[in-house]
């Protein structure tokens, strides 16, 4: 890498560093205007984004429906782009709330406080409406953000990201709260991840490669999560019509998402009954089957040791048929990517037996794995999902992109 490119990289963090800094003390009713007047721009430059969007879609080649559905943004998404971020302007402002306080013997008041982490790198691919989810949840919560999106949505993100840099300038916000970065040089962005102490938290969103690459190289601190390989147990005590809609919805709605289904379990009592009536509601969905599976199935190809750790973002579905919960969590615990996994039962005991023994960030009852998301967690919008365990878990909405200070009162106390 260049110095002019290493140059570049400082200039960068530089500039959103500065920004971090005034929005910290940025009022909330000053922050919401600005996400009001970001979102009323990107409707209003609706036909511009889908524009752009059609020359990164041309340019693809040859690439699976799943991958393509991702890149994606026509009218409708843009309108549910825009008001995921009007959400997120709805949403109570985090910073400055007081997580805790108490009061010492010797009087002082000692108040646990939230504030902005500071300068967020968001890495992300294929799917552009991230530059404006992204953008609206480290604005709301006090924070600059650098953004890098991938190759194949280059002129979709910088179509994006000149309207939120215009809605910051028109709210008389710096408009280097929004950083993006216009180059798509893979090396560039180890520049950036070398940045401690101007970059303060990296979020990876994309595939395995991405994230093992981020995490290898960068000395910035990584917020990540692995691949999406969830889960659904059908139980022997399952309701079929549950069974059958959550299944399809699952792995069929959009089955080139981190929250889709890539392997389901069902429980042997039922699966003689269920499997035909499950694979024949999973209409063009491939199977690969265990043994027991292929032989309830006919047209189930035989499943590999590779085919239960995969991440198959397209319509593929490895099926194994399990002995009880505690086989469908062993399963889980060894193949899984701890991000979403479900219980189909109406038993009393069995789901809460699941729900504490599946190590995940989100464990669903009779739910699709789908809602794994910040829009339907209520949180507006999300800037990724950890699977981590510290400092956040699941969907990452306004309150996991701050921190904490104390803040000690006093009446001239000192200490002996």
């Amino acid at each position: 890498m260049s110095d002019s490119q290493t140059q570049l990289a400082h200039d960068l963090a530089d500039r959103a560093r500065i920004a971090a800094r005034s929005l910290a003390i940025t009022s909330s009713e000053k922050k919401t205007k600005a996400l009001h007047t970001i979102a009323d721009l990107l409707e209003a430059r609706s036909s511009d984004i889908q524009a752009s969007n059609k020359i990164d879609l041309d340019a693809l080649g040859d690439v699976n429906a799943a991958f393509r559905d991702r890149l994606v943004l026509d009218a409708a998404r843009i309108k549910s782009m825009a008001d995921g971020v009007r959400v997120v302007a709805s949403l109570t402002d985090p910073v400055g709330a007081i997580r805790n306080t108490k009061t010492l013997p010797n009087g002082l008041v000692v108040e646990k406080v939230a504030v902005p982490i500071g300068v967020i790198f968001v890495i992300f691919e294929s799917r552009p409406n991230v530059t404006a989810d992204a953008a609206a949840l480290t604005l709301k919560s006090g924070n600059a953000v650098v953004l890098r999106g991938g190759k194949e949505a280059i002129n979709t993100n910088k179509t994006i990201a000149a309207i939120l840099s215009e809605g910051l300038k028109k709210s008389g916000l710096n408009p280097d709260s929004v950083v993006f970065v216009e180059t798509t040089d893979r090396d560039f962005v180890n520049e950036l991840l070398a940045l401690e102490g101007k970059i303060d938290v990296v979020i990876p969103r994309g595939g395995h490669g991405l994230i093992r690459a981020v995490v290898e190289n960068s000395r910035v601190p990584v917020i990540y999560h692995g691949a999406g390989i969830c889960h659904v147990y059908v139980d022997k005590d399952a309701d079929e019509e549950i069974a059958l809609r959550v299944a399809h919805n699952a792995k069929c709605s959009r089955p080139g998402v981190c929250n889709a289904m890539e392997t389901l379990l069902v429980h042997e009592a039922v699966a003689a009954d269920m499997l035909p009536k499950l694979v024949s509601k999973l209409e063009n969905v491939e199977i690969r089957g265990c043994e027991k599976t292929c032989a309830i199935v006919s047209d189930a190809k035989s499943a590999t040791e590779d085919d239960w750790p995969a991440e198959f973002l397209d319509l593929i579905l490895a099926v194994k048929v399990v002995s009880g919960v505690e086989e469908a969590i062993d399963h889980i615990e060894t193949y899984g990517s701890h991000l979403a996994d479900s219980i189909i039962s109406q038993n009393q005991e069995v789901p809460d037996q699941f729900a504490k023994g599946v190590d995940s960030a989100a464990v669903y009852i009779n739910a699709s794995t789908r809602f794994t998301d910040g829009s339907e967690f209520g949180l507006g919008a999300e800037i990724g999902i950890s699977t981590q365990k510290l400092h956040a878990r699941g969907p990452m909405g306004v309150e996991e992109l701050t921190t904490t200070k104390y803040i000690i009162r006093g009446t001239g106390q000192t200490r002996e």
